[in-house]
């Protein structure tokens, strides 16, 4: 029998039908409505609407978004995400005056900051970051931020000029074991970013990280990843679903059962985690203001 996890192509496949828990419908509260309004009038993007979060809603009414910047094409080609991947255009610097703006208006309490990969650019956009954070603050005092950032190839002169603006929390993604990262992530690698993560934490910084389950993982990758986390000083942890966006994506192994992610949550709170959340819907951004807390 040939091992699916060996074979390059297994990913170009049809859907698995999902469980019964992972069919929830959207709400559509006038909250949202004026969310998608203002995006659409900006020209804005938000990994909610491009990653097609199925907490987009919740989010939205709680007065949070995770808004994207660096513009919505990505360098990479990471095999699980929805993100465009072609040439990028150049850093529009009136996205950052229209995210502040759009903050105001929509009276949010705290927003998550995202961005696609810029391995085109010369600082990979680690100064648009800066200025966005910087910018943000002085336009919208009192609120709180966690910026979700890409690895900047390792290069600790870009990650500084993120702590430097002090957000309230900086993330940054494992999305997988280590066994499946050459397999599911483009150019990433497991060990840059244990040490992106472990940089941040040694700032002080709270540090913040997730993965997907559902891709091919075990049990014991699982807790592996939880204890290199803790190891490299993460303070933060999510645990989702993962959820094929399109028949040319990654490959859905299995759905994991709502039980099964409640006690991956409770073991990762034993082992040290400040804050884990673990759930089929979780997300990167799900319930990000309980975490600066």
């Amino acid at each position: 029998m040939t091992d699916q996890n060996s074979n390059p192509d297994n990913h170009k496949v049809s859907f698995r039908r999902k469980p019964e828990w992972l069919k929830v419908k959207l709400p559509h509260g006038f909250k949202t409505k004026d969310v998608i309004g203002l995006l659409n009038d900006k020209h804005l993007h938000t990994i909610c609407s491009s990653g097609m979060c199925p907490n987009r809603a919740e989010c939205w009414g709680a007065g949070t978004a995770t808004f994207m910047i660096c513009g919505n094409i990505c360098t990479r080609n990471c095999k699980f995400c929805n993100v465009t991947n072609r040439k990028p255009l150049p850093l529009d610097p009136q996205e950052i005056i229209d995210i502040a703006e759009s903050i105001k208006s929509l009276n949010l309490k705290h927003i998550v900051m995202t961005s696609v990969d810029r391995d085109d650019l010369p600082d990979q956009g680690a100064h648009h970051w800066a200025d966005a954070i910087r910018t943000i603050k002085e336009r919208c005092p009192g609120i709180t931020m966690e910026v979700l950032i890409p690895d900047f190839q390792g290069r600790t002169d870009l990650i500084d000029l993120i702590i430097e603006q002090k957000p309230d929390i900086i993330s940054h993604n494992m999305e997988t074991v280590r066994r499946l990262t050459p397999d599911v992530r483009s150019v990433a690698t497991y060990d840059r970013s244990l040490a992106v993560l472990k940089y941040i934490a040694s700032k002080g910084i709270r540090t913040k990280s997730g993965i997907m389950l559902g891709l091919g993982e075990t049990r014991e990758e699982i807790l592996e990843t939880m204890d290199d986390l803790l190891a490299a000083g993460c303070q933060v942890m999510t645990i989702g679903q993962y959820l094929q966006p399109s028949k040319l994506h990654y490959r859905v192994r299995d759905y994991i059962h709502p039980d099964t992610f409640a006690e991956y949550g409770e073991i990762g709170r034993k082992k040290g985690f400040r804050h884990v959340e673990s759930a089929p819907m979780v997300r990167s951004s799900y319930h990000a203001e309980k975490h600066i807390h």
